[in-house]
């Protein structure tokens, strides 16, 4: 079925990947973004599409459009990035959901909010389950994002009860693949960006921390399967790859895969309050949208290294100097 969709966020990784989606399916598609820590460049194939419109806004000030549903993918998801500027970010998350729920209710919308595996904090229950509450420090430096987005999710929730606002919640893992920001400071761009220049690697810690990396076809996948779920099932739902590595073993992959010219650095200290371990049970994605990735860390690095081979990084602007 034909519809109009707002996507906040829409020019960044995750967005135009999305919004490319969309306007494939043949749905009227508006990309929000205020081009912060995005590029144009993500969503410029898109430009001349009939059913598709992008509009530079900042999702801390009200907007109105007339849609049948609006995903809210907007924030800075880069600890360097959210880290520039932390009272922004928190309004990001706060303002950005509230604005997209108060649209959301007077046009009877659906509302998708992209929340994160950070609202779990530096985790005590591994793997990470739904029902879990976390285990963040709500005055460390990474709070603005965490404290930012687990509030965006009460405000989902309240609204949700209050008001009756159908939302579909989702806990994001570590995602990767192309349009990734080179210069976002995160730990696969980061790699395969020093691994292709022969640089030395940036190691944080003694290498033994663990994430899950999902592709990013995978994750907006899922978006699609728990936008279009049951309007009973709100989540949230955890959305992720289950496999885990540890950085270390991220590494010596990456730098095998870019050509091995690049060489280990020497150990820096973990940032504060950083995940030890992360790795997202998805049970309840594969009962309630028979979801789980398909994509594998050897084949999407791949396409990942392939795609930062092609593009010139002179072309990217770091967005903070915080990467």
């Amino acid at each position: 079925m034909h519809k109009r969709i707002l996507v906040t966020g829409g020019a960044g990784f995750l967005g135009s990947h999305l919004c490319d989606r969309l306007v494939e399916a043949g749905h009227d598609v508006i990309c929000l973004d205020n081009l912060f820590t995005s590029q144009k460049s993500n969503i410029a194939h898109l430009l001349g599409r009939p059913n598709f419109e992008f509009v530079r806004h900042d999702v801390i000030n009200p907007f109105h459009f007339e849609v049948d549903q609006i995903y809210n993918l907007a924030c800075p998801a880069a600890p360097g990035h959210y880290q520039y500027n932390p009272i922004k970010t928190m309004k990001t998350s706060f303002l950005g959901a509230m604005n997209c729920l108060g649209l959301a209710k007077r046009l009877r919308a659906r509302v998708f909010h992209a929340s994160t595996s950070e609202v779990y904090g530096d985790p005590e229950v591994h793997p990470q389950v739904e029902s879990y509450r976390g285990c963040v420090n709500p005055i460390g430096p990474r709070a603005c994002y965490d404290e930012g987005k687990r509030a965006a999710e009460t405000l989902m929730f309240d609204y949700h009860r209050m008001h009756g606002v159908q939302i579909k919640v989702v806990r994001i893992f570590n995602t990767y693949g192309p349009r990734m920001h080179p210069f976002d400071g995160r730990v696969v761009s980061n790699f395969i960006r020093q691994g292709l220049a022969g640089d030395t690697i940036s190691m944080f810690g003694d290498g033994s921390q663990t994430r899950s990396f999902c592709y990013v076809s995978d994750l907006i996948d899922g978006f699609l399967r728990m936008m279009e779920s049951p309007a009973e099932f709100t989540g949230p739902v955890n959305l992720g790859n289950p496999n885990e590595f540890t950085i270390m073993e991220l590494a010596q992959k990456t730098i095998a895969m870019t050509g091995g010219k690049a060489r280990l650095g020497a150990s820096r200290p973990l940032p504060p309050d950083d995940p030890k371990q992360r790795k997202p049970d998805i049970t309840l994605a594969r009962e309630r949208l028979g979801w789980e990735p398909t994509v594998q860390l050897a084949e999407g690095l791949q396409r990942t290294i392939d795609w930062m081979k092609s593009v010139d990084l002179a072309d990217f602007r770091a967005p903070t100097p915080n990467y």
